[in-house]
């Protein structure tokens, strides 16, 4: 069964939530965005997140030191590093902390980058998102899953897994699923009834169609 991450919580309540309706991920933002917290901030939130839970920081352009110390101060699971890094970048952070390492690979239009396949030998996970001018994630813009499906059969089986982002919504989570059997799945805005703070009716929602949902 596919897993679930939700991000972007910026308050403790919408975390315990995530926790309550099964999610193996619960994500904070330490990138650029409306939704990024402080480290303090952070903390608290991932104050109402039970043991087993995995809690997963975003970043942005920050050095591998930088994010190595604020994964170790939390504690975090997983480091996931935004911005389209490459290869190396994922080698240099696992040089200094020894959690997960989720890369983002950000696509615009219809062919998937061509270096996603190095980032399915390196890292822990690579995420799928869509690639917007000015803006890192939690965009709201959904990708063509179904023409990814053949390129993406040819880089999996790797060393990492998959998680698909990238406009993730109640509505459309089942095709996700069921066109490219991701291991997990990510939503931010899509669960959303303002910036920042989770509508738990679409929580539950998205939780429901995403479990429902079978692979083709």
């Amino acid at each position: 069964m596919v897993e679930i991450k939700f991000c972007g919580m910026t308050r403790p309540e919408d975390a315990a939530h995530a926790a309550s309706l099964g999610a193996a991920y619960v994500g904070v933002i330490f990138a650029e965005s409306p939704r990024r917290l402080s480290v303090s901030a952070a903390r608290h939130v991932f104050a109402a997140v039970p043991a087993g839970i995995r809690r997963v920081g975003v970043f942005g352009q920050s050095t591998a030191r930088e994010i190595a110390d604020a994964a170790r101060q939390l504690p975090l699971d997983v480091a996931q590093l935004h911005g389209d890094p490459g290869a190396a970048v994922v080698r240099d952070l696992r040089q200094l902390w020894d959690g997960e390492i989720w890369a983002v690979q950000r696509v615009a239009g219809d062919d998937l980058p061509t270096s996603v396949a190095q980032l399915f030998d390196v890292a822990d996970a690579v995420v799928l998102d869509t690639k917007v001018d000015g803006r890192l994630g939690g965009t709201g813009v959904a990708l063509p899953w179904q023409r990814f499906r053949a390129a993406l059969s040819r880089v999996r089986g790797k060393k990492a897994r998959l998680v698909v982002a990238g406009g993730l919504n109640p509505t459309n989570v089942g095709t996700a699923v069921a066109e490219l059997d991701p291991d997990v799945v990510d939503v931010s805005s899509g669960v959303e009834s303002n910036v920042g703070v989770k509508d738990h009716d679409l929580m539950r929602a998205f939780r429901d169609a995403a479990f429902s949902t079978v692979a083709r």
